[in-house]
């Protein structure tokens, strides 16, 4: 894509108004607007259907709701927020069909023990238990970028349906030492 479009789209963007959708939170918008977020092991699953002009962001903190969970708390979760808009969308009279569905996150921004012993961590679980319930609803993903160790924020149009990532960038562990004299007990420094 050329410099030239790219700045283009993002005056287009630029002059909708924005709302931030928050860990563990979704939104559905009736007018255009450009709907974002940040993802790490999140993921987030953006919702548009053109014919009716309707959009939609989740993004889920973790992946299974446990049972009997409602509305605002079962927002946190991949499974619960999925299910929960595209019956949002039905009732609406969208057809899944119709549905265009693009997801993304589920990084793994952080090193944790579960990966190095094999156990999925928290990202990969995300990815799985959203590629899973998108599949069981019949929502065919038109558009991804699952995984990897970088997070993402995403502007998604709700006029357009486009979705623009930007990956942030790798941040390494650095090796920290303390300047000379500190944090040294008065022992350790006469020897």
């Amino acid at each position: 894509m050329s410099q030239h479009l790219i700045m283009k789209q993002m005056r287009a963007f630029s002059s909708l108004p924005r709302h931030g959708v928050q860990p563990g939170d979704l939104y559905l918008a009736r007018t255009p607007m450009i709907l974002q977020t940040i993802l790490g092991s999140c993921v987030g699953v953006t919702f548009w259907c053109c014919r009716l002009g309707i959009g939609a962001l989740c993004h889920g903190v973790l992946p299974k709701s446990p049972p009997g969970t409602g509305p605002i708390e079962g927002f946190r979760y991949v499974d619960f927020s999925i299910r929960y808009l595209a019956g949002q969308f039905d009732a609406l009279g969208a057809a899944r069909q119709e549905l265009k569905i693009k997801l993304f996150g589920g990084a793994d921004v952080l090193t944790v023990c579960d990966a190095r012993i094999g156990k999925p961590t928290i990202g990969a679980q995300n990815a799985e238990v959203a590629l899973d319930v998108l599949a069981k609803e019949g929502l065919v993903i038109q558009a991804s970028d699952l995984g990897g160790n970088r997070g993402r924020t995403i502007h998604f149009d709700i006029q357009s349906g486009e979705v623009l990532v930007h990956r942030l960038e790798c941040i390494s562990r650095l090796e920290v030492s303390a300047p000379t004299g500190v944090g040294k007990s008065a022992d350790m420094e006469s020897n």
